[in-house]
């Protein structure tokens, strides 16, 4: 599923080529994703104007200058394309007065459309209850530390509870674990400020870094401009699992990567070196 920085350079890619642009028409070719397409969004967007985008967590909002908004949720391999012809799976296509276009394209229709309020984004069934941007100001240790005292499941699975903090998925977890030297079978309830005071800015650079690359391309994901993104070169731990952490050539007591699966879902840590 693409995390938070794959998302946030989709997002980029659509305000860069329709804000301020009207959408001259729109066109739905199914009447459902994972859920039912509101029938009025064709009618709502024909003639709308694009005021700006926002991110928050995995979920994307085009707002519009009418005061609604286009709730874009990629799913598990979902994908925006900008300029490109028609495509197998275009579930969801925009054109703009000055001839450009924009499909939504989903073969495996995990993802979702929805149409709701500007001013009621925060309160839609899909977002609600999420934990603060980790990119945000609200995010900072002695609020992180809070967040997970008491908790009692490992530091790794709570990182990918949304209501804890949003956005990150399992390949920037591993990777921000890596760099705060935590391993990620540690109890989240048992961290500490001093270990919380290394993770918070690890999560911070991890996806900042990310983000500046395009994400990473894994499977099916490509920016909207059919670039891959480039930050799989950068993965200090992630599918590596047998060869030595940077931190470890030449260590002779270096295991080497490992991978584990924890709550069905692949780990990647250096023993040596993330306690």
């Amino acid at each position: 599923m693409p995390e938070l920085p794959e998302v946030e350079t989709v997002m980029r890619g659509l305000d860069g080529r329709l804000t301020g642009r009207v959408i001259a028409s729109a066109r739905l070719n199914r009447p459902d994703l994972r859920w039912p397409i509101p029938p009025e969004l064709p009618a709502v967007l024909t003639g709308a104007t694009v005021l700006g985008f926002r991110r928050r967590g995995k979920y994307i909002f085009m707002r519009l200058v009418s005061g609604y908004s286009v709730l874009i949720h990629l799913g598990m391999s979902g994908r925006m394309i900008i300029d490109a012809p028609f495509v197998l799976h275009e579930h969801l296509t925009l054109e703009t007065a000055d001839g450009g276009r924009i499909g939504f394209v989903y073969p495996r229709r995990f993802g979702a459309l929805d149409l709701i309020p500007t001013a009621d984004e925060d309160s839609h069934k899909l977002v609600a209850g999420m934990g603060p941007e980790p990119l945000g100001n609200e995010f900072n240790p002695p609020a992180f530390l809070a967040a997970i005292t008491g908790k009692t499941s490992s530091i790794k699975i709570v990182m990918l509870d949304q209501r804890v903090v949003a956005g990150i998925g399992n390949i920037y977890a591993s990777e921000a674990l890596f760099r705060a030297k935590i391993s990620p079978r540690r109890l989240a309830g048992g961290l500490g400020m001093a270990r919380v005071e290394r993770l918070v800015p690890a999560i911070r650079e991890t996806l900042i870094e990310a983000i500046a690359a395009g994400g990473s391309s894994l499977r099916d994901y490509v920016q909207p401009s059919g670039e891959l993104g480039y930050f799989q070169h950068a993965w200090k731990v992630y599918g590596r699992d047998g060869e030595l952490c940077e931190r470890c050539p030449g260590a002779p007591a270096c295991s080497g990567i490992r991978r584990i699966v924890q709550t069905g879902r692949a780990t990647f840590f250096c023993p040596s070196t993330q306690r």
